[in-house]
């Protein structure tokens, strides 16, 4: 296979859609992503709360993924996975991460860096319980990230544990739950002309007050 690296340098657009200031800019983060993201629901895009959750394994090398958002607050963000998954594996023993949004039509990017916490069981049961059926038992069936020989052994899998529940409510796997990252710095990232992007970050200060500087770009 061969790519010629020429046309791969040519790439390129001009993002001049919008502006981020100081100005127009909520001086809370929180209210600035919560702004941002119901503007992503509004432009129709595909799956919106999709981000990117980076962590680092035992030797520091670096890990990304991208999984669905499910909730936020002035708590932190929130998402749901296999706790015996490698993501968690490495977010147990570095209890660190970084997200990123990318939300390519409207030329933004958010970056999220903090430290993370387990949600209580209680709070994954509610959203377990809000899940379809079928990704109920899903979470069941999947041992996340482990090696398996071929998709024909999750399907039988999955219909072993369709008919284990097919009576009453699947509950909630002991090996299934919530991760929170709590915010520590934000940067928000807009597309500008001749790449001149705007980029505001936010940092908590000694009085524990959210400090919003301006990035060069």
């Amino acid at each position: 296979m061969s790519i010629d690296t020429q046309d791969i340098q040519a790439m390129r657009r001009s993002y001049e859609r919008a502006e981020l200031n100081e100005q127009t800019a909520s001086e809370n983060p929180f209210v600035q992503f919560a702004t941002w993201f119901e503007e992503a629901q509004s432009a129709n895009l595909l799956e919106p709360n999709a981000m990117v959750v980076a962590t680092v394994d035992e030797f520091q090398m670096p890990d990304t993924r991208t999984v669905l958002l499910k909730g936020f607050d002035e708590k932190g963000f929130v998402f749901y996975t296999n706790y015996g998954s490698e993501k968690a594996r490495q977010l147990d023993a570095n209890p660190q991460a970084a997200l990123q949004f990318l939300w390519l039509p409207l030329e933004r990017q958010v970056k999220i860096r903090g430290r993370v916490e387990k949600v209580p069981t209680s709070e994954s049961l509610a959203y377990f319980l809000s899940r379809p059926r079928g990704s109920q038992i899903g979470a069941w069936v999947s041992q996340q990230s482990q090696i398996i020989s071929n998709k024909s052994l999750l399907l039988s899998q999955f219909e072993k544990i369709k008919a284990k529940f097919a009576e009453g409510e699947v509950p909630l796997p002991d090996f299934w739950g919530g991760y929170r990252i709590i915010p520590e710095v934000f940067e928000f990232w807009q597309g500008g002309k001749d790449r001149l992007h705007d980029r505001l970050q936010y940092s908590k200060n000694e009085h524990n007050d959210w400090l919003r500087q301006r990035l060069s770009p």
